[in-house]
C-alpha cells in the first residue's frame, strides 16, 4: 500500500483526511505544529498501527527533509497552512512564511520521486468576485489579502513543478467545509458553540453575506476520488456546493436546530476580507470525483455537527 505524507495532519479538514487514509490502510504520516491543529483532531487513529505522527513546522526544511528520507512517501497532500480571516489579517507575515513550505514540499516531492501532490488552496484566491459561479477555468483570480495571495503563488509554483520536473499535482479550492473537530475560529463552528452554550450569535455586519457551505464528509469523498482519477491529474477542483445561505440565514439555522434560546447580535462589519458573495461552480467537482452523487444538505450536517458538539462539550464538563 501507498505511503502518504499530510502536512498540518492535526487540523480540522486533515485530520478528517487522515482518518479515511489510514481506515484504507494507507501507510500515512501526519505532521503539524499546533499552531491551529489540536491534539484531539488526531485521537481516534493516533495509535493505528500505519499512522506516524511528527510534532514539526514544514517551514523547516531539515525537519520535512528527515520525513521524506525515513518515510519516503508516494502521494502528498499539502495542507498546512496559517489559517482563519482574524488570524491572518492579525499575522501577515507569519502567512508569507508558509511559502517556504511550498517550495520545501515541491524541492523534495520532486527530489523523491513522489507521484503527485495535492495542494490545499482557497476560494480566497478569487478575490472579490467578478462571475457566478466561480468556474475553475473562466473565473479570474483576484487575490490581495495575504493568504489568499499565498495560495496563489502556491498554485503557480505547483504548475511550474510539473513543467518543468514533471510532478503531477491536484489543486483543490475549498469553500466553506464544516463539520465535527472544526476550531470555533469558523463560522458555523463558532455559531454552534455559542448557541450550545446559550450565547449571542454574533454577526460581522447586517448579515447579508452569503455563503455555501461544504460538509466535511463531501470534501474526503471527493479529494480521496481524486487519488484514483487520471482525470484529476493536473486539473483544479473547486471542492464546495452551490447552495447558498446569508449567514443570518444560517445563524437562525443553527438557533433552531439546536434548540437553543440564543439571540443574534450585530456586530460592526469587518474593515477587510468579509466578501459580500461567494459560490462556486462545482459541476467538475461533481462529474469528475464523485459521479454526480447528491451532496449533504446544510440541514443535515448542522445536525450532525450539533450532535457531535453537544457530546465534546458534555466530555468537558
Amino acid at each position: 500500500m501507498k505511503s502518504v505524507l499530510v502536512t498540518g495532519a492535526a487540523g480540522f479538514i486533515p485530520s478528517s483526511l487522515c482518518e479515511k487514509l489510514v481506515t484504507d490502510g494507507y501507510q500515512v504520516v501526519g505532521i503539524d505544529n499546533f499552531l491551529t491543529g489540536r491534539v484531539e483532531n488526531i485521537k481516534a487513529f493516533k495509535n493505528a498501527s500505519n499512522f506516524h505522527f511528527v510534532r514539526g513546522d514544514v517551514n523547516n526544511f531539515d525537519t520535512l527533509g528527515k520525513i521524506f528520507y525515513c518515510f519516503q512517501p508516494t502521494l502528498v497532500f499539502h495542507y498546512a497552512a496559517c489559517v482563519g480571516v482574524q488570524r491572518t489579517l492579525a499575522n501577515p507575515m507569519m502567512v508569507l512564511e508558509d511559502i517556504h513550505g511550498i517550495e520545501h514540499i515541491l524541492k523534495l516531492s520532486k527530489d523523491y520521486n513522489v507521484e503527485r501532490i495535492f495542494f490545499s488552496s482557497s476560494s480566497e484566491v478569487y478575490g472579490e468576485p467578478v462571475e457566478f459561479p466561480q468556474d475553475e477555468q473562466t473565473t479570474p483570480l483576484n487575490s490581495r489579502l495575504p493568504y489568499a495571495v499565498v495560495k496563489n503563488v502556491g498554485e503557480v509554483f505547483v504548475k511550474a513543478y510539473q513543467r518543468t520536473h514533471g510532478l503531477n499535482f491536484t489543486i483543490f479550492r475549498f469553500f466553506n467545509t464544516y463539520g465535527p473537530r472544526q476550531s470555533p475560529d469558523f463560522v458555523v463552528a463558532k455559531f454552534i458553540n455559542q448557541a450550545l452554550r446559550g450565547e449571542d450569535l454574533t454577526i460581522y455586519g447586517d448579515g447579508s453575506q452569503k455563503r455555501t457551505f461544504c460538509f466535511i464528509a463531501d470534501n474526503i469523498r471527493a479529494t480521496t476520488a481524486a487519488m484514483h482519477l487520471a482525470d484529476a491529474v493536473n486539473e483544479i477542483f473547486n471542492i464546495g456546493s452551490e447552495r447558498e445561505f446569508s449567514m443570518l440565514e444560517l445563524a437562525q439555522l443553527i438557533i433552531e436546530k439546536a434548540g437553543s434560546q440564543s439571540k443574534i447580535r450585530f456586530l460592526p462589519a469587518l474593515a477587510e476580507g468579509d466578501m459580500e458573495r461567494r459560490r462556486p461552480s462545482t459541476e467538475r467537482m461533481k462529474s469528475v470525483l464523485m459521479s454526480g452523487a447528491e451532496l449533504v444538505s446544510l440541514e443535515k450536517g448542522i445536525e450532525i455537527t450539533i450532535a457531535d458538539m453537544r457530546m465534546r462539550l458534555g466530555d468537558e464538563a
